[in-house]
């Protein structure tokens, strides 16, 4: 695939930037009139704001790649034909054809089901299971294409298991779980202004990043190549969202967004074979899902919303609590929150009744303990950088790190 392709999904995707800034504030009144909004419960006068946004964003997107369909096999069979004697007819790259648009195909259910959850509020099982559904189209491309289950071996455990391990299905598991944590991970740290859209703008370019860099050294160029053509115009488009959503938000993205960010980022880290790289560059949210595991389950009471909780006097975001009395846990709750509570990751404060109040498990309400009430857009640039620092760790766990685990590249 040539790099005249990627040139050209450049100008595509400036082109979808540019009409996803039109067209976000066109369709406004829209939205509000299909009662597709909802107040800002973080502002003062509460604004009605557009909700749901995330299915213009999707659309665009795929229109962008319905346009640049055809491209890379273009200039795949122009390159061929022209190492080829007399530039006789090349055989089509049907496996490559067929991965492209399987991607497409669940990152289009992905958005379509997030917006049935706008619409309909779906349950949390529903949640689980419909991402797993949509994401067959990719496993069965895997399985058609490479059916690949080898895990290399670090070097501390290749006397035990060898240089490398057949998982088998065990693998097509792992891929399975990787696209539904992605597609609910953004979804669980969300909730104030920008930081939905803003994590998954540093978590495209860090793939990105990524990507070039894998390039320049050579290695699985194909694949690379793959995950650009998607990210380029996954960026363009969040990133002209990323304008209209940031504080003060004047839409909200809604779950449609979340979903078709996570499924994006899982086709590319499946079908780009950097499953493992692709999860570093999800740090923040593997910590927000540990944190938060004790009431996802339900070890702990958990409310249905766990905002911050709004000071309209100071304009500052404080800690949302929850309430239960230690007794009433299980012993695997108890032993959760008293974990936290040893390790200060938790506001603890216990009523002559023998209630317990705490904050509710997010990272938002997390920065809120350590650094006490903030505004909502410090708390947002707050969350996004400790993004970026990640990131950095990420590429450094990935390059110098793995070097002394690794005897060959993965």
């Amino acid at each position: 695939m040539s790099t005249a392709a990627i040139a050209i999904n450049g100008a595509i995707s400036v082109g979808a930037y540019l009409m996803t800034v039109r067209m976000i504030p066109r369709l406004r009144e829209m939205f509000i009139k299909a009662n597709l909004c909802g107040k800002d419960l973080c502002k003062k006068d509460k604004p009605q704001v557009p909700e749901s946004y995330g299915v213009i964003i999707g659309c665009v997107f795929l229109i962008s790649m319905f346009l640049f369909i055809p491209i890379p096999f273009a200039f795949d069979e122009a390159a061929a034909m022209d190492a080829v004697t007399g530039g006789k007819p090349v055989t089509f790259p049907h496996n490559k054809f067929v991965e492209l648009i399987a991607a497409l195909l669940s990152i289009c259910c992905m958005i379509f089901l997030g917006f049935a959850d706008d619409v309909l509020d779906l349950r949390w099982r529903h949640k689980l299971l419909l991402p797993t559904i949509a994401t067959l189209p990719l496993l069965m491309v895997y399985y058609v294409n490479y059916n690949s289950t080898t895990v290399m071996m670090p070097n501390f455990a290749r006397s035990l298991f060898g240089t490398s391990v057949n998982i088998g299905m065990l693998y097509y598991i792992f891929m399975g779980s990787l696209a539904v944590f992605c597609t609910n991970a953004i979804n669980i740290l969300a909730g104030i202004n920008g930081l939905e859209v803003g994590q998954s703008l540093i978590i495209a370019a860090s793939v990105l990043l990524f990507n070039l860099i894998e390039l320049s050294l050579g290695h699985q160029v194909e694949s690379h190549q793959f995950s650009l053509y998607f990210m380029i115009p996954f960026f363009a488009t969040s990133l002209a969202l990323w304008k209209f959503n940031r504080y003060p938000s004047q839409v909200f993205v809604g779950d449609t967004y979340c979903y078709f960010a996570g499924m994006s980022f899982a086709v590319v880290g499946i079908l780009g074979h950097f499953s493992k790289t692709l999860l570093l560059f999800f740090l923040p949210q593997i910590l927000n899902f540990l944190y938060s595991t004790p009431q996802l389950f339900h070890f702990v009471p958990c409310p249905r919303h766990r905002l911050p909780k709004y000071d309209a006097k100071a304009d500052l975001l404080h800690i949302s609590t929850t309430e239960f009395r230690m007794k009433e846990l299980n012993s695997l709750g108890r032993l959760m929150v008293t974990v936290l509570r040893v390790l200060r990751l938790i506001s603890w404060q216990e009523q002559a009744d023998g209630r317990v109040i705490t904050n509710n498990f997010t990272l938002i309400n997390f920065v809120l303990v350590v650094f006490g009430p903030v505004h909502e857009r410090v708390a947002t640039q707050m969350l996004m950088g400790f993004q970026v620092l990640c990131t950095l760790l990420a590429l450094f766990i990935r390059y110098p790190l793995a070097n002394f685990f690794y005897a060959i590249e993965t």
